[in-house]
């Protein structure tokens, strides 16, 4: 079966490190057009380039000579039959589930839908989203009613940024609908590309819950090791050493301890808590486990105090290097990202912190961050040196000959976290 021999035209509503992925490998069985509101990134996906680092050039070029056409205008959605919704489920200052883009790809959609049409979403979500809150809302703009004048299902995104194994087409797919034709069709759309094949899930608000409680598992266990990290530190025992003793055992889960940051991990278990409060029911150990997670940022920089202290070096007066800033390894990604709150906790002592990372994008670390330290290269990283703390906040493959012997002082502080989303 070749390229866009299949009869659905498909709009992809949200272009980012889900979206544009997706829409790629569907355009090569189906007509593409993909829709986002950021002119930037529109403009730079037309230029073959992706910021992401999720898509090559050549993915694009044969995207776009197979017919993807992207567009921050819904009315070049109009034409499409199957609609993909994959925009950020952000929370809010107070971890609040933020909702919006979700309501504003909604009403985009409830715009252009026609009778037949079939809508998908991918967004995480707390159980009950997409019947609750987002059916509503086409319903009302489109004027036309679900399981009468067109269909929804859900299909939960995993994605894994920085991931060059485990890629969308890679990924079994859940897929879940409104009805069971609903359900036919889109499992028809996503089998034809998905090579590890769907999970028909027998509704939607199981499809949405199994998706939450995916990433809330990892946080829980994550925050298991990084309390036990805190124990073992101080009890003066290697926390690296125990996990390679204990892994030792069949049935040892092994995870790692470290900075949780990024769109989902550190994200989605707060959707999960609001839901489940909602109902009357106070989930204590998944809230504390956030609350553990959250904190390490500021642990691993009173742990760069309590190295200098043994050596009696005053804080004020260091140079600090912070290696990484991205949320995980070999990754631009810098959403959420809890190396801010090593650096942002450091800099209140007064030490003087300089930030190396080749992996992210400065202008885009401005933008979201405001005035971070970051070094353009290493040639400044060694210009700003000697240091007497060098903290390793991510383990990019870069940093393993990185060679610092000329910045550092005789007696640098090395101290460092392993990253948790090895596996």
């Amino acid at each position: 079966m070749g390229s866009n021999d299949l009869k659905e035209k498909i709009g992809v509503i949200g272009l980012g490190y889900v979206g544009l992925p997706l829409a790629v490998l569907l355009s090569s069985k189906y007509v593409v057009r993909g829709f986002d509101i950021s002119s930037a990134r529109l403009k730079e996906l037309k230029e073959l380039k992706d910021s992401t680092l999720e898509v090559s050039p050549d993915a694009l070029q044969r995207a776009f000579s197979n017919g993807f056409s992207c567009s921050d205008n819904p009315e070049s959605l109009r034409d499409c039959t199957f609609y993909v919704v994959t925009v950020p489920t952000p929370v809010n200052s107070n971890h609040e589930p933020d909702l919006q883009p979700l309501e504003s790809a909604s009403r985009v959609i409830g715009e252009v839908i026609k009778p037949g049409d079939v809508v998908v979403f991918e967004s995480t979500v707390y159980p009950g989203t997409t019947e609750e809150f987002c059916i509503p809302v086409i319903e009302e703009v489109s004027g036309l009613k679900c399981n009468v004048d067109f269909t929804v299902g859900y299909s939960p995104e995993r994605i894994n940024p920085g991931d060059r194994i485990h890629t969308v087409e890679n990924i079994c797919k859940i897929v879940s609908g409104s009805s069971p034709e609903a359900l036919d069709r889109i499992d028809k759309v996503y089998a034809s590309v998905i090579k590890a094949g769907t999970y028909r899930a027998p509704a939607i608000k199981v499809a949405e819950a199994a998706k939450v409680i995916e990433n809330t598992q990892r946080d829980v266990n994550i925050a298991f090791f990084n309390e036990v990290t805190k124990v073992f530190n101080a009890l003066g025992i290697n926390t690296a050493e125990v996990i390679e003793a204990a892994s030792t055992k069949w049935n040892f889960l092994r995870f790692h301890p470290g900075l949780v940051g990024g769109h989902c991990i550190g994200v989605d278990p707060y959707y999960l808590i609001r839901k489940a409060e909602l109902h009357g029911m106070h989930p204590r150990l998944i809230a504390e486990a956030r609350n553990v997670n959250e904190s390490m940022g500021f642990y691993l920089s009173d742990q760069v105090v309590e190295a200098l202290n043994r050596r009696n070096k005053p804080i004020s007066n260091t140079r600090i290097l912070i290696l990484g800033f991205s949320f995980k390894k070999d990754c631009p990604d810098i959403r959420n990202t809890k190396t801010y709150d090593t650096i942002t906790s450091l800099s209140r002592y007064g030490s003087k912190v300089v930030v190396y990372d080749p992996w992210v994008d400065r202008d885009a670390v401005a933008a979201e961050y405001g005035d971070v330290p970051l070094a353009a290269d290493l040639h400044e990283v060694k210009l700003a040196g000697p240091y007497d703390v060098v903290v390793h906040c991510v383990d990019h493959s870069c940093f393993r000959d990185l060679d610092l012997a000329d910045s550092k002082t005789t007696d640098c502080v090395d101290c460092s976290i392993i990253n948790p989303y090895k596996e």
